[in-house]
C-alpha cells in the first residue's frame, strides 16, 4: 500500500494532476463511510447525514 501512494504521489507530480487528490479523499471518506455504517451501533447516525 505505501509503494501505491508514493507511486500514486509520483504520478500526481510528474503530470501536474493535483485536482485529482480531493476527488481521491472524497471517495475514500464514502468509502469509509458506507464501511462504518454496515450493521455498526454509528449506522443511525451516520444515516442523519444524509
Amino acid at each position: 500500500m505505501v509503494e501505491f501512494m508514493s507511486e500514486f504521489w509520483r504520478f500526481l507530480r510528474v503530470r501536474k494532476k493535483f485536482w485529482l487528490l480531493p476527488l481521491l479523499v472524497a471517495l475514500l471518506a464514502l468509502g469509509g463511510l458506507i464501511v462504518l455504517s454496515q450493521g455498526t451501533a454509528v449506522a443511525p447516525f451516520i444515516y442523519t447525514l444524509f
